[in-house]
């Protein structure tokens, strides 16, 4: 759970650089952001692990850079690089191929053919152009066979550096950085309540990821904002001259809160608003509906997206799955994904809980949520499955009102 003042990976720009092994991706990377980021070898397989770079690059702002693993690797841990660097390209918002050679190799299509498929966006880039006689014509193959941009770079002389930087600017998608938290439910003025419960849960001394983005987007929208434990919640609405517009809690508080709510105020928690800012709401609301069929039989995957310590109130390991048995009994299977161990065949499942996704960025859990929608399984998340089994779903605000 990051604290106060940190600045989560997540909400940045990912760059993905790919190619086969000893295709110059490590030397690109360390030349085109100025910083020894990975390290550089003539020794195939020196990178192992995605290596991440988080930097601010003018004119892209805040990015994290992934440099991985050659995806042809045939080395002893050939195998599990390759995976690492597939969870990496799943990550991944614009997508950099190094194309090493006078053409394009199997490998750098297949790249090219897995992000398209990702609806991702790709840049070719024709690496070692300081060996290469000819790289402005390879670079004209390759748009001419891919219809992408292409462009020639040396991490030797640096040339290339300013066309790459244009072309990511050209690539970024479409209103990429716009999305807010609280999407269009808020005003200037609007006065609104945050309920958060400061509990086992919460580190020490901080505020927990989904709470602080939150907090700060309210204040950039100039609104004006109480926070309160749950225990003072009655107290505050006591205090306050007039109801909040919007009431925002953390969802295991949800049936607290809406119980003693003003009428006039709107209700949502974070992990609500976080469905909608990091997954596709839509497909998630449908998912809770998916609850009602569940039986005592049933498999449920809890996919968490960090990695903390449970701990006796959790709410993934011990309150979901406590409401899921309570209402269909204790035979129910609850299965615990952790961090990015996502499986890949999710056929065994009959729903899918996602936590609110506040560590990972959105294209990583689109990933996720393509996956279960391939293989039919129903999705949804944790706000929108405590409200679904709280039975206040439809009396929630979700954004899509």
């Amino acid at each position: 759970m990051a604290g106060l003042h940190e600045t989560p990976s997540a909400s940045r720009l990912h760059i993905g650089v790919f190619g086969g092994t000893n295709s110059g991706k490590s030397s690109f990377l360390n030349a085109f952001t100025g910083q020894e980021v990975s390290i550089v070898s003539d020794v195939a397989g020196t990178t192992t692990d995605p290596v991440y770079k988080a930097l601010e690059l003018y004119p892209l702002g805040p990015c994290v850079f992934l440099d991985t693993a050659g995806s042809d690797d045939k080395s002893e841990l050939g195998a599990r690089r390759v995976e690492k660097t597939r969870l990496a390209a799943e990550k991944t918002d614009v997508a950099v191929i190094l194309v090493p050679g006078e053409a394009l190799s199997d490998t750098e299509r297949y790249w090219h053919h897995f992000f398209k498929e990702k609806n991702t966006p790709v840049l070719f880039v024709v690496s070692k152009a300081d060996l290469k006689e000819d790289a402005q014509r390879t670079a004209v193959e390759v748009e001419t066979e891919t219809k992408e941009t292409a462009v020639v770079f040396s991490a030797v002389t640096g040339e290339g550096k300013e066309a790459v930087k244009e072309a990511l600017v050209r690539l970024l998608p479409e209103n990429y950085g716009t999305r807010l938290i609280t999407g269009g439910l808020v005003e200037k003025d609007d006065l609104v309540l945050l309920v958060m419960p400061q509990d086992i849960q919460a580190p020490k001394g901080r505020l927990i990821l989904p709470q602080v983005q939150t907090l700060r987007e309210l204040l950039d929208e100039k609104c004006l904002i109480m926070c309160v434990t749950t225990d003072q919640f009655k107290s505050a609405i006591k205090a306050l001259m007039r109801p909040p517009k919007l009431i925002i809690t953390d969802s295991q508080a949800f049936g607290y809160v809406y119980e003693n709510k003003p009428a006039e105020s709107r209700l949502t928690s974070f992990s609500v608003l976080f469905a909608a800012y990091k997954g596709d709401l839509p497909y998630y609301l449908q998912g809770a509906q998916k609850i009602d069929a569940l039986t005592e039989h049933a498999r449920v995957l809890i996919a968490e997206c960090c990695t903390h310590a449970p701990l006796t109130e959790d709410i993934g390991r011990e309150k979901i799955p406590g409401l899921l048995r309570k209402r269909f009994g204790s035979g129910l299977t609850v299965d615990i994904a952790a961090g990015t161990d996502f499986p890949q065949d999710l056929s065994g499942y009959d729903l899918i809980i996602q936590c609110g996704a506040c560590m990972f960025n959105r294209k990583y859990v689109m990933s996720r949520i393509d996956r279960a929608k391939k293989q039919g399984v129903a999705m949804t998340n944790y706000g929108v499955a405590i409200a679904h089994l709280t039975g206040i779903l439809d009396k929630i605000t979700t954004g899509m009102e």
